[in-house]
């Protein structure tokens, strides 16, 4: 069932890495929240709520097909909100291909400017469509993990089931 809330319908999907909030606008999906205490669930996969937006009840199957190794890709509408320049930090992240990583001065030098990678830092800080703009592939130049709003135990688990996926499917269709 949908729950209007200013112009907002939301959508709650248990995943392995723990219960997500779908948020859209009716159009297009604007944000995804993780459950507020972060952990990593091994629990099922199922949908609630939202069934009556047909964009929230995509984004919850592609997720999900994501979850389950069968989708690399995204096709959805998506309507972030942020600054011209968090836009530009987050249209690369879409460019990262699944199963890869770069860091943020690689991201920032995308961008035209290496010395920005503490800016991307913080633009990728506040995208708010996590997994579907993929900021968990993005890593520190030392190649440990650093921040993430799932946690870095969930950016961790994302980045190995992307390279379980790789690897084990040898190629994987969107």
């Amino acid at each position: 069932m949908s729950e209007p809330v200013s112009d907002r319908h939301r959508m709650m999907v248990d995943t392995p890495i723990g219960r997500l909030e779908l948020v859209g606008n009716g159009s297009a999906l604007v944000e995804i929240r993780f459950d507020a205490d972060g952990r990593i669930d091994s629990g099922g996969h199922s949908r609630s709520g939202g069934d009556t937006d047909p964009v929230l009840a995509r984004a919850a199957e592609q997720l999900l097909e994501y979850f389950a190794g069968t989708r690399t890709e995204f096709d959805l509408p998506l309507e972030p909100v942020g600054t011209r320049f968090q836009h530009q930090a987050w249209s690369v992240l879409r460019e990262i291909s699944y199963g890869e990583t770069i860091t943020y001065g690689e991201q920032a030098g995308r961008l035209g400017d290496r010395n920005k990678s503490r800016a991307v830092g913080a633009a990728n800080g506040r995208n708010p469509i996590p997994i579907i703009v993929p900021c968990h592939r993005v890593i520190g130049a030392n190649g440990h993990l650093t921040g993430f709003a799932g946690g870095l135990d969930t950016k961790a688990w994302l980045l190995a089931h992307e390279r379980g996926v790789v690897e084990n499917a040898g190629g994987v269709e969107a």
